[in-house]
């Protein structure tokens, strides 16, 4: 009977202690390559899967801190690729560019360094309204992308049709240039 309660509590120690897996190394930050990622499985930080009100995305500050790898010309950060989503982008400046004045419609097309908006007015002044909608598209955009704007309804309907087209199209740059050559004509801003 000493020998059954004896037994059963080493099993039980040793199932204990095998159970803590190493807690005392636990950190707030968890290292991923040369990454340190905020530990995000504390929930009464971060309200991880809470409601929409609670945890609003686009409230939330953006942080990442990156380490040097500390093997000799490990270029492993170079391998991760960042693209922009274009639709997106095309629809925030649309968006932007109807809340301006007297601009009532905008078609937006972003390419892989053009970004083309036409749009319709009533204004008096082409130049100012011009000027509004181009700062716009350049306010969200990186700063490398080239900016082209028309007032020209005729020309909406071939900034849509772009739209099919794709980076990777043999004759879409020859097509995007045709429409931005078209676009020239209109007042561009400053």
């Amino acid at each position: 009977m000493k020998n059954l309660a004896i037994t059963a509590g080493l099993c039980a120690a040793i199932a204990l202690t095998g159970c803590s897996k190493d807690i005392g190394n636990r950190d707030v930050y968890e290292e991923s390559g040369n990454t340190i990622n905020v530990n995000n499985k504390r929930h009464e930080l971060y309200r991880e899967g809470a409601g929409q009100s609670v945890r609003n995305v686009s409230n939330d500050f953006g942080y990442v801190r990156h380490q040097k790898s500390p093997v000799m010309n490990d270029n492993t950060a170079n391998e991760t690729r960042i693209a922009l989503d274009r639709e997106q982008l095309a629809h925030i400046i649309s968006k932007y560019s109807v809340n301006l004045p007297n601009v009532h419609d905008a078609a937006t097309l972003v390419t892989d360094q053009e970004v083309l908006v036409a749009y319709t007015t009533d204004s008096k002044n082409r130049n100012v309204t011009a000027d509004q909608v181009r700062r716009t598209a350049m306010s969200v955009v990186p700063r490398y992308f080239r900016v082209y704007v028309t007032d020209d309804k005729t020309l909406m309907q071939d900034v849509a049709n772009l739209a099919s087209l794709d980076s990777t199209n043999r004759h879409s740059r020859s097509q995007v240039n045709y429409v931005i050559n078209k676009m020239k004509k209109s007042p561009q801003g400053k």
